[in-house]
């Protein structure tokens, strides 16, 4: 039963991060005209030389790709994105036949390439952490971040460089800036908002109470945790070194409980984007 519920769970989240993917590519992105990095630019560039919407040319060029993504990521990746490939343009024409002729809603291309880019980033990074993605342009990022270890930002933007300079054949000056800007911040953000919610700390400990704060890693935050030996450069006298690796909710347990427990404990802490687990370490 609870397998079946989280599938429900995840299955409403990619929908909901979908549908406002395009909601956003529908009142911003296409209003703009600026041609940030993804298969919807591409689609509204080749809208000018192809007698069909933009909804359309986006459902023909997922179906390309998503044959691409699953002759190279596997079928995981790709039974989702098939959905979210095939919900997108859905809803992108749904708000087509909704709000006709829909204009600017900021007035200004800048302003809306901003909005863009925060918003519809949000949806794609939850999309990559259910490993997802909306289609189009991710199913290549995601080749390369496979295939290439390329952090997910940079392989969106790599491909987003090459829709931004199509953007020459149609646009004012303005705007390809705008698409060569717009792309680049796009690659920055999802990084943020992708490693944003899945940053761990690394935390080393030196403590007179090192027993104590051992115990209460593995007993009260349930972390698992590394005891080295070493020597301090000074004056040579062998000390303990406990290394852990906590979520932000364990983090603030455990240095609130270091700070109650030994005042001149020396504490180092660093950012952890990935951890590859291996059962036999533990």
């Amino acid at each position: 039963m609870k397998k079946y519920f989280h599938h429900l769970i995840e299955f409403l989240v990619i929908t909901f991060a979908t549908a406002e993917i395009g909601i956003c590519i529908f009142f911003f992105l296409a209003p703009s005209t600026v041609s940030i990095g993804s298969l919807s630019s591409l689609a509204l560039i080749l809208e000018h030389f192809i007698p069909l919407p933009m909804s359309s040319i986006a459902m023909i060029l997922n179906i390309i790709l998503l044959i691409v993504g699953f002759i190279f990521i596997g079928t995981g990746f790709g039974i989702k994105t098939i959905y979210t490939s095939l919900l997108l343009p859905i809803v992108i024409a749904g708000c087509e036949k909704l709000f006709p002729n829909q204009g600017s809603i900021m007035g200004d291309p800048f302003l809306d390439m901003l909005v863009y880019i925060f918003v519809v980033n949000i949806g794609v990074a939850i999309l990559f952490n259910h490993n997802a993605s909306s289609g189009g342009l991710d199913i290549i990022a995601k080749i390369l971040n496979k295939y290439f270890h390329m952090d997910l930002g940079q392989a969106v933007a790599a491909c987003g460089y090459i829709v931004a300079a199509m953007s020459v054949l149609l646009y004012e000056p303005r705007i390809v800036i705008l698409s060569f800007l717009g792309t680049y911040l796009c690659g920055i953000i999802l990084d943020h908002f992708i490693f944003g919610w899945n940053m761990k700390k690394r935390v080393c400990i030196i403590s007179e109470k090192q027993e104590e704060i051992r115990q209460f890693i593995l007993t009260q935050i349930h972390s698992g945790a590394t005891v080295y030996q070493v020597t301090g450069a000074f004056n040579s006298e062998p000390r303990t070194e406990i290394i852990t690796i906590v979520d932000k909710h364990e983090y603030l347990k455990l240095i609130s409980f270091i700070e109650k427990t030994d005042k001149n404990a020396f504490v180092t802490i660093y950012n952890v984007n990935k951890i590859i687990y291996k059962p036999s370490y533990k």
